[in-house]
């Protein structure tokens, strides 16, 4: 009956809307920004200037829909789209995503989707999602969306294909090549994106596409958006400025049979040459989920424990990564799981925090938030700390769910795990803000901003670290700042313009340094005992551009680097070479968990866990 229903829903998600009028005419919107300073007076102008022109079918809507992805500016641009008089087909981008509150929850659910398909005369369009998704790196259509692009593909036949995504289908999304290569199966014919906010005729491994530009006004009077007319197989792009006047066509673009299963062209793919390198490095074993895995793992003796964005909490045998129990929840999840005396706890984005027994993935208690919770929950003495959406930092009984306290006046959503350091707690949020509540009572300690206007470059998703009664944190406005754990007074805060760290960092195993990762792509450890930032200690390696912000770990003298794209680099302790590297995939690793003998737990964004032995 499952298999019957999922073909049923297959073939009604193909067909969709179609529009059969020849010629076809509609419009590329693409960000709109609602939340900027004028996003939402820009979309009601062209929302009105589209509903004045009897000549256009549809809109198609190619992400950055949001300015920081909040409740708030998803329901206002709901609102105003639906003024349209028009059908409208759209897909979030990394606005939406990346700096979401709701774990990109609040996106599917007001717009019902985050993928879209429909036919207008003979061609198919289809729509994904972009990435990334709460946390920093290039894009990624999510592996669920790759998922369902297979389940349509395999019904689509000969159809000429016009696929849209936010991004351009190229590097800046760490899997374009998934999207390509199923769509070269097929008869792709056009690509559209928007993410680069100006008009611009691009081409994709042979596949003719076209940029939209932003629906903003920038520094002019008035936004504007793209009417796209196919006629005779050809496709022209004519900029509208609302109510004064449509441009000649700035674009042209023949749409043919590409005939892509007979070229003899090849294209750059990702090398797992490294690999080969350094072979005393092997996969034990590698679990293939159908979601994105944007969280990490826990373990104890027998199982590892993994969430994923299906809303999935699975249990894998540990000894050959097969799953044992999976537990269901209503919403994404971006938490990694904690485990404590038999019990599993995780938050997920459908406003509860669950406790599983450990054993069979049972509930035993679940506790709801008034937002959704994309926190990391931290165990210690039988005490559940963690974060949510609504304002409210919570400490929450491990056995029994009972609130031991709550502290209310976060003035941003949390993502980062906590850290507990002389009877004190400490973390960051999406609003410029770090927090110290006393752990007993939750009472507030001491608070600090970064002074910035700007909730991008808040202390929200690193992993603070603590030693020697100082706290240190990093974030994305690329400044490190140490202060005094007791009072919360800067004892140096530094932005080093050959030094550029962003998110992902890491305390040393003898509390000496902190590791720091640079967007340029070096690994760095910092005294913990200077008084100003004092890079005392640099590894050989060199990573390329590097935004991942997942933490840095050391064990037994190894120091294990995550990457944005797939790689994990081990180098010693002490000389800082390296030892090896190792490439799980192409996308976000999401965590790295050292366990017993010489192994290493890694999760990455596009949904896998592979235990390395070493």
């Amino acid at each position: 009956m499952k298999k019957l229903l999922s073909f049923f829903t297959t073939v009604i998600l193909l067909v969709g809307i179609a529009y059969s009028q020849d010629p076809i005419t509609f419009v590329h919107l693409s960000d709109t920004h609602i939340g900027s300073a004028t996003g939402a007076e820009d979309l009601r102008r062209t929302v009105k200037d589209i509903n004045e022109n009897p000549t256009i079918q549809f809109v198609v809507i190619s992400g950055d829909i949001t300015e920081f992805g909040s409740d708030e500016e998803i329901k206002l641009a709901k609102q105003i789209l639906d003024s349209l008089n028009k059908p409208w087909h759209i897909v979030p981008g990394n606005h939406d995503s990346n700096w979401s509150e709701s774990g990109s929850n609040t996106f599917k659910k007001i717009f019902g989707s985050e993928t879209f398909s429909f036919k207008a005369g003979q061609y198919l369009f289809l729509g994904t999602h972009s990435g990334p998704n709460m946390r920093m790196s290039p894009g990624q259509i999510p592996r669920e969306n790759i998922v369902w692009l297979d389940s349509i593909l395999k019904v689509a036949d000969d159809k000429p294909i016009i696929f849209v995504n936010h991004y351009p289908q190229d590097s800046s999304l760490n899997n374009w090549f998934e999207a390509i290569d199923r769509l070269k199966q097929k008869n792709i014919q056009l690509i559209l994106c928007g993410h680069g906010h100006a008009n611009r005729q691009l081409n994709f491994e042979g596949i003719p596409a076209v940029m939209g530009r932003s629906n903003l006004r920038a520094k002019k009077e008035i936004g504007g958006y793209n009417i796209v007319t196919i006629k005779n197989n050809t496709v022209s792009y004519r900029e509208r400025t609302p109510g004064v006047e449509t441009k000649p066509a700035w674009a042209t673009v023949e749409i043919k049979n590409l005939d892509f299963k007979n070229s003899t062209a090849s294209y750059y793919r990702p090398s797992y040459d490294i690999n080969k390198a350094f072979p005393g490095v092997k996969e034990k074993w590698t679990y293939q989920d159908n979601s994105d895995i944007g969280s990490g793992t826990a373990t104890n003796n027998k199982l590892i424990f993994v969430t994923n964005t299906n809303g999935e909490v699975v249990a894998l045998n540990k000894k050959n990564g097969k799953p044992v129990w999976k537990y269901f929840t209503q919403g994404k999840i971006y938490a990694i799981p904690a485990v404590s005396d038999n019990i599993v706890v995780t938050a997920s984005s459908d406003n509860f925090i669950y406790a599983l027994d450990a054993k069979k993935g049972k509930m035993l208690w679940k506790l709801q938030a008034e937002k959704a919770v994309l926190g990391n929950p931290l165990i210690r003495d039988g005490v559940v700390y963690i974060g949510a959406s609504d304002g409210h930092f919570r400490a929450i009984g491990l056995k029994d769910g009972k609130l031991h306290w709550d502290f209310n006046e976060v003035k941003g959503f949390v993502v980062t795990r906590p850290l507990i350091y002389n009877n004190q707690i400490y973390f960051g949020c999406w609003n410029n803000d770090f927090y110290c509540l006393d752990i007993t009572s939750g009472k507030l300690r001491w608070k600090w901003n970064n002074g910035s206007s700007g909730r991008m470059l808040s202390p929200a998703a690193c992993f603070p670290v603590a030693t020697g009664s100082r706290v240190f944190i990093v974030a994305p406005d690329r400044y490190m700042t140490s202060f005094d754990a007791n009072t919360g007074d800067v004892i140096w805060r530094k932005q080093m313009p050959d030094l550029r760290v962003r998110e992902s960092m890491g305390l040393s195993k003898d509390s000496s340094l902190v590791f720091v990762k640079t967007m340029d792509g070096n690994v760095y450890g910092i005294s913990t005992s200077a008084n100003e930032m004092s890079p005392v200690w640099k590894s050989d390696v060199y990573l390329g551009y590097e935004i991942s912000p997942t933490a840095i770990i050391e064990n037994n003298n190894i120091v294990f680097v995550p990457t944005q794209s797939g790689t994990t680099v081990a180098i010693d302790r002490m000389s800082g070479k390296t030892l090896w590297k190792h490439k799980t995939s192409n996308g976000l690793i999401t965590n790295l968990l050292p366990v017993a003998n010489n192994q290493l737990l890694v999760t990455t964004m596009d949904g896998k866990v592979s235990l390395l032995k070493f």
